[in-house]
């Protein structure tokens, strides 16, 4: 796998004032590389989804944006705990944990996971008490 474009994001513990600047920014370099619109928009739903995930639920954490010669965008979320218990309820639709205050600023419907695992290629996350890992690749060709 050659890597030709890498970059990372710093996502901040409830920076609901900068909700959505990380994935604008991975959006941007997508669009720079020429990354085709259909790919860029299912790219755009799932690292927005996990961005406010890492804001509602976590105590921070980093994005990684590699996009590799062979045609492949990887996208890994890593955040610091509280971890998901319970991964299977996670992605059930409509199921969220949500705390008041994001609930009251129009997030935590519980449809973060589920619409990432639906728009990726690949999905794959993993989950303890010192934090959440979410590993998504998208093919450039449709």
């Amino acid at each position: 796998m050659n890597t030709i474009l890498q970059k990372k994001f710093t996502v901040e513990r409830d920076d609901y004032a900068n909700a959505g600047m990380v994935s604008s920014a991975i959006k941007t370099t997508l669009r720079q590389v020429g990354v085709d619109p259909k790919v860029m928009r299912r790219i755009a739903v799932a690292s927005y989804e996990a961005e406010i995930n890492m804001i509602i639920h976590a105590y921070g954490g980093t994005v990684y944006l590699d996009v590799t010669e062979e045609g492949m965008i990887h996208l890994i979320f890593q955040d610091t705990g509280p971890g998901i218990p319970d991964i299977e309820k996670a992605l059930t639709p409509g199921w969220s944990t949500a705390s008041q205050k994001a609930r009251e600023l129009g997030f935590g419907a519980g449809m973060g996971l589920p619409n990432i695992r639906r728009v990726s290629d690949e999905f794959d996350i993993e989950s303890s008490p010192e934090g959440t890992s979410l590993y998504l690749t998208f093919r450039v060709e449709e």
